[in-house]
């Protein structure tokens, strides 16, 4: 026999349910009543968009929002000049609340973005608070969401890629008008978001290693006093720089064992942005550094940090989890796109998940890692080791001194306003009209970045662009440069995009791999706008084309690590970070052994899941090895054109945020593919 309590609780769920259903029953009435009068009022031609537009609103509506039929009554508009004038407005208006939200939530993350002094306890919290998370709410409470919807087209991913190469612009803006709207996000679930990015950004910007304080077993040190790098971006690039030093393989392997214990948090927690303790990474030892050897500038705070082995206590992983709890609140309010996964790649990349998979799995089963890793070690004269992953001998700057490169940038741009003051010289040497390039420099606000530096586009005409980039006390080293370089290819193409699209919901490009893609093109020429001028000849060429392949084969593991992270915590939704930090080192070892181990000659290492954007920046490492496919089609489509890259450059980018395919054929006349980057990979190893 069931207790009273139970009977009691089935008989509130048939009721839930019976009103449910009754509500249910109600909107399809108040649907079908809707669609009826508003044919009888505008006639058979527009009977196919007053269908869609109702039907939009009604997958949205609920009780509290009224009475449906006479919402539709009253706000469908018929094709013509009202029509046309309400669109107009809604662009206009969006672009002033999308604008002066980024601009408010920038100035709440200055402190906890920018190296502009000691955070204060209120600074993460600023950092997380975002006004916008309401914003959705106002605009479905005020009803306006339910108008854009009801007159302008919802359209599907399926839809866009098979109709999309004959919308029109309007269409197109149209889709993005509505796109917003296809979803209806609790503003509290929008806050919650933000609050786990927040952190997770905060705790990726603190993340430094002072090298200086690495010890071998004698005590012995081998990098210079001073130098202290962020994880992973700096510790890459320091990586990348030793090849050209003598003690370089040392400094290399020493490097991949902190990258490792960062991995599997078995780094000690003293150690982390601490230098005034010594830390031997393959032995675990912390000991307190001697005083002579303690920089200048340590951190205040650091001094009652006692030299402790304790490790890391899975801080990164709770990160990581927080990302993903905060964003699975978001799926019962996205029916067609249910998990965070489908929401990054249907919405924001407009590219299913398989086939970025498959790009990604063709890069990295391709016959030619063998043969360019066959390369790499008779470069090397030794087999290649799990460091050899980042590779960069291919390029010419391999073969200067870091320290050299380090000089030369600093006595140019001590400060973070001498590069800001360099851009217009800049960009005219990459070819742009002298005018269009005081016109876009105008546009940029260049800042000292307290992380590693990235790019801050504006949404509002009227708005700037920020780029932000680290610059030590004494100067920009290379590393900031070259930074601050591609975070300037991102910033040049959010002027053009936003500043000299035709309309502002178009602005930007049609993904992030685009930006990343267009700010690549900028970056592989830093050594020029410096003046150390690279050869140009046929071996030059081939250089360059092994070393793209390399890069995009590096980091197209990273993306399906990152990809089959978040589907393990699917399918763990509960899992401790203990639990995650174990998976996600399972997922980075079976990646490694599958793909890399056979050319780098080490298994088992979980190195790819040292990237910081698995833990601050969820779901976004594949657009990197996209970034490099679309790069290169780029190129390749400049070299045969000829010329200097900007006027292509600027046309490019004002096409604004279509579908990749549609974007990718206006620029190159080709879809987003392998196809280029191998053929011309294989022509190149052939090549004596």
């Amino acid at each position: 026999m069931p207790t009273p309590l139970v009977v009691a609780a089935a008989l509130v769920v048939v009721a839930a349910g019976a009103t449910a259903h009754g509500a249910a029953m109600d909107l399809k009435q108040a649907a079908a009543q809707a669609k009826a009068d508003l044919a009888a009022k505008h006639g058979a031609g527009e009977r196919a968009r007053i269908d869609r537009g109702v039907d939009q609103i009604a997958s949205l509506w609920r009780a509290s929002d009224g009475d449906l039929a006479a919402f539709a009554r009253e706000h469908f508009l018929p094709r013509g000049d009202k029509l046309d004038a309400t669109f107009e407005r809604f662009e206009k208006m969006l672009e002033q609340i999308d604008g002066h939200e980024l601009e408010i939530g920038r100035a709440l993350k200055t402190p906890t973005e920018l190296d502009v002094g000691p955070l204060l306890a209120v600074d993460p919290l600023f950092a997380g608070v975002d006004l916008s998370a309401h914003v959705s709410d106002d605009l479905f409470d005020s009803k306006l969401a339910f108008v854009a919807l009801l007159n302008f087209p919802l359209t599907t991913l399926k839809e866009r890629l098979a109709e999309g190469k004959r919308y029109t612009r309007r269409q197109w803006a149209e889709a993005r008008l509505t796109a917003r709207f296809a979803r209806r996000v609790p503003a509290e679930v929008q806050k919650e978001i933000a609050r786990a990015g927040a952190a997770a950004d905060l705790y990726i910007a603190e993340y430094n290693v002072w090298m200086h304080h690495l010890v071998g077993d004698k005590g012995e040190r081998l990098f210079p006093k001073g130098l202290r790098l962020i994880s992973h971006w700096n510790l890459r690039d320091e990586l990348k720089a030793d090849y050209a030093d003598p003690k370089g393989r040392d400094k290399q392997r020493t490097i991949v064992k902190v990258m490792e214990r960062i991995v599997t948090q078995t780094i000690p927690a003293a150690v982390i942005d601490n230098p005034r303790v010594d830390w031997n990474p393959f032995t675990n030892a912390v000991t307190a550094a001697p005083p002579e050897e303690i920089e200048d500038d340590a951190p205040a705070g650091t001094a009652a940090l006692a030299p402790s082995g304790e490790r890391e206590p899975d801080v990164r992983y709770r990160r990581l989890y927080d990302q993903f709890r905060s964003a699975r609140l978001a799926d019962p309010y996205s029916p067609s796109v249910p998990t965070a996964i489908a929401r990054s790649f249907e919405l924001g990349r407009e590219l299913p998940e398989e086939r970025v998979v498959a790009l990604l799995e063709e890069i990295l089963t391709s016959p030619l890692v063998a043969r360019v890793a066959k390369r790499i070690e008779a470069r090397l004269g030794r087999p290649l080791e799990p460091q050899d992953l980042w590779y960069n001998g291919f390029q010419p700057r391999s073969g200067l001194a870091e320290a050299e490169l380090d000089a030369l940038v600093r006595k140019r741009y001590p400060t973070a306003q001498a590069f800001a003051a360099d851009i217009p010289r800049i960009l005219g040497d990459l070819g742009f009209p002298a005018e269009r390039a005081r016109h876009v420099a105008s546009h940029i606000v260049v800042e000292p970045a307290r992380g590693a530096g990235h790019a801050m586009q504006s949404m509002r005409r009227g708005d700037d662009p920020h780029l932000r980039t680290r610059v030590e006390k004494d100067g920009m080293n290379y590393k900031g440069y070259n930074i601050a370089v591609h975070e300037l290819g991102h910033n040049v193409e959010q002027v053009f995009s936003l500043y000299d699209v035709d309309h502002t919901l178009l602005a930007g490009v049609p993904n992030a791999a685009f930006t990343e893609a267009l700010a690549f093109l900028f970056q592989a020429r830093d050594l020029d706008l410096l003046g150390v001028r690279r050869p140009a000849d046929a071996e030059a060429e081939r250089a360059r084309v092994l070393n793209d392949f390399w890069q995009a084969w590096e980091i197209a593991g990273v993306g399906l690590v990152d990809i089959r992270a978040w589907h393990w915590m699917y399918d763990h939704p509960d899992a401790p970070p203990a639990e995650l930090r174990a998976a996600v080192e399972r997922i980075a070892r079976d990646v490694w052994n599958r793909h890399y181990a056979p050319v780098l000659h080490s298994k088992d290492t979980p190195l790819l899941a040292i990237y910081s954007h698995i833990v601050a920046y969820p779901l976004y490492v594949c657009d990197y090895p996209l970034g490099h496919l679309i790069a290169f089609q780029v190129e390749e489509h400049l070299r045969k054109k000829g010329g200097p890259i900007g006027p292509e450059f600027e046309r490019m980018a004002r096409f604004g945020s279509v579908a990749p395919d549609v974007w990718m054929e206006n620029a190159t006349g080709a879809p987003v593919g392998a196809g280029p980057l191998l053929r011309a990979t294989a022509a190149a190893v052939e090549a004596r």
